[in-house]
């Protein structure tokens, strides 16, 4: 008689009947993630929602599936992001990673990472693959530093009915007044600037608040109630465009920036190792800005204004309540106050130029607009090119370039036919082989 076996496992073990259950429902959601995001770009790819008369892809896969747009969207940058990326792609079919652990990694991960991103992830929880990614920017290494100006905040709120009522229609009137599809930071981003309204003489910038830029690396850093908040790039580069200087800042004899004023918006230029809001004291030996001192002559200002009839110039925006002047030819690039370099822009088009989403060529008043694709202004685009050029635009702007010389070079990009439909990684590589290596900061 043998002896009695003691692996023998209940099958009316409900724990584990239910966890082998979620385990492969698990795997094949996963395999369904993968499969819907590809059938969504193809649909998208069609005009699917033109064929079944619907007025937007959005609405389509809404009344179809009951997705709401941003999630739509995500699932189709996801999508897009994962034809270049297989490993990740196939790790998503075979449920070694899940969709929400993807979506991260695909913020950061190109060909050339995407193992060690994905090695990095392995057995991690979302929110520690979040934190793995914040911070870094699309073609970072997992070791590279983190670039705070690169991590996106997050703000919530809890309402009343009326106000969650009020909030929709002025998020409306934004959207009618910019004749754009705005999406919730550019609103957010709207509003504050409406409220923060300074003076209104037209000879100043419209709204006071406080910009550190460091004299070193050029990286900003903006006052928010008592905690200072690193900014993008393309937020310096608008405050050089049309601010005011504010204090005193010793700058030593060899820094780059003595004899020269590099305005910033209601700036207060401070070294990293000084205290903000210190006043330190002027010496012979150092060159300081002056006080108070507004980058664009006030009466410039007013005249490139009135000449623009008080509006922003983009085609089709009717914004006119918060109006920024833009240097057509960067200050910081050696462009003057001259009205014909100056060109009247609101808020957000004035910081979509300096994201790269927007081309601008030509002098005022006659200047002409492209998309960042280099297709006319308001004429039907291809949202993958667009999106593509805008990361290639951003990833050599964090390399130091400046910004005539990435529009230079993705203007020769452009023209190249070999190059229609590549990647944003292989339009990296072949920018950097064009240009030469990018000279320090301010120099």
């Amino acid at each position: 008689m043998g002896k009695p076996s003691f692996a023998v496992v209940e099958e009316s073990n409900p724990w584990l009947i239910a966890h082998e259950a979620l385990s492969r429902l698990a795997r094949e959601r996963a395999a369904a993630d993968a499969e819907e995001g590809r059938w969504l770009l193809a649909a998208l790819r069609a005009a699917t929602h033109v064929h079944l008369g619907f007025g937007s892809f959005a609405e389509y896969i809404e009344r179809s599936f009951g997705y709401k747009p941003r999630s739509t969207q995500e699932k189709l940058r996801v999508a897009a992001a994962l034809e270049e990326l297989p490993v990740l792609s196939r790790a998503l079919s075979e449920a070694r990673l899940h969709w929400s652990g993807v979506r991260e990694l695909t913020r950061v991960a190109v060909a050339a990472t995407e193992r060690e991103w994905l090695e990095l992830a392995r057995g991690k929880t979302l929110r520690q693959v979040e934190e793995l990614v914040a911070g870094r920017r699309l073609g970072d290494e997992p070791s590279a530093p983190r670039n705070p100006s690169a991590q996106r905040r997050v703000l919530r709120f809890e309402v009343a009915p009326e106000t969650f009522a009020l909030f929709r229609e002025a998020r409306s009137e934004l959207r009618r007044r910019s004749d754009a599809a705005l999406d919730d930071d550019a609103v957010l981003l709207e509003m504050s600037q409406l409220v923060l309204r300074g003076p209104r003489d037209e000879g100043r910038s419209s709204y006071q608040i406080s910009l550190h830029v460091c004299a070193e690396c050029g990286n900003g850093q903006q006052a928010a109630n008592g905690e200072l908040v690193s900014v993008g790039p393309e937020v310096v580069a608008m405050a050089r465009c049309d601010g005011q200087n504010i204090g005193h800042v010793p700058l030593e004899p060899t820094s780059p920036l003595v004899g020269q004023t590099v305005p910033a918006n209601e700036t207060t230029r401070v070294p990293e190792s000084a205290p903000v809001g210190a006043k330190p004291r002027a010496r012979a030996d150092t060159a300081t800005t002056q006080r108070a001192q507004q980058s664009i002559p006030p009466a410039v200002r007013r005249a490139v204004l009135a000449r623009d009839q008080r509006r922003c110039r983009v085609p089709g925006c009717r914004n006119a309540t918060f109006l920024h002047v833009h240097h057509l030819e960067l200050r910081s690039e050696g462009g003057l106050h001259a009205a014909e370099n100056l060109l009247t822009v609101c808020g957000l088009h004035h910081r979509a130029l300096h994201r790269g989403e927007l081309i601008v060529e030509g002098s005022s008043p006659s200047a002409l607009f492209r998309h960042a694709d280099g297709s006319d202004y308001g004429h039907p685009l291809q949202p993958r090119a667009l999106d593509t050029a805008v990361q290639v635009f951003g990833g050599l702007r964090n390399l130091g370039f400046r910004e005539r010389e990435i529009r230079q070079v993705l203007g020769e990009l452009r023209q190249d036919q070999r190059l229609r439909g590549a990647s944003a990684e292989a339009l990296l590589r072949e920018a950097l082989a064009r240009l030469r290596p990018p000279r320090p900061p301010f120099r």
